[in-house]
């Protein structure tokens, strides 16, 4: 047993079936925080995110620490997708942002990835409010 640690006390080979350790979590929540922070405090220079409002709703970090996804949203806008070639181009000014910030000798690598739970959720809201559902949940109750 190398390290210390074991296999059951999380190790990194047993890490992937019971999901992200705490201090990913807590990392991810530091990581979200900053970059969100950066996002309303900065003004960008690339033309395409000039007056954007972005929403970093998650992230999720490597088991490692060297790579983050961070999923972002346009609040009231589906246009998302338009903007992730810039937000990959500010990827290493925003990864600078985080190392001033992160109290961690690893900074990851900033990967973006447009967040569709809104749409997911209101995609099943409007199926469920759907005459032939409604249909057959009035039928269910006879």
């Amino acid at each position: 047993m190398r390290g210390g640690r074991s296999k059951l006390a999380g190790g990194a080979a047993g890490q992937d079936a019971a999901g992200p350790s705490q201090r990913q979590l807590r990392m991810s929540e530091e990581v979200r925080r900053v970059l969100s922070d950066l996002f309303a405090r900065t003004e960008f220079r690339d033309p395409e995110l000039a007056g954007v409002h972005v929403t970093v709703t998650e992230v999720r970090i490597s088991p490692d620490f060297r790579h983050a996804t961070a999923f972002v949203c346009r609040l009231g806008r589906s246009d998302i997708e338009e903007i992730l070639p810039a937000l990959k181009r500010v990827a290493p000014f925003l990864r600078t942002g985080l190392s001033k910030t992160l109290r961690s000798r690893i900074v990851p690598e900033i990967h973006f990835q447009p967040d569709t739970a809104l749409e997911h959720a209101m995609d099943m809201d409007a199926l469920l409010r759907s005459p032939e559902v409604l249909r057959d949940l009035d039928n269910k109750d006879d």
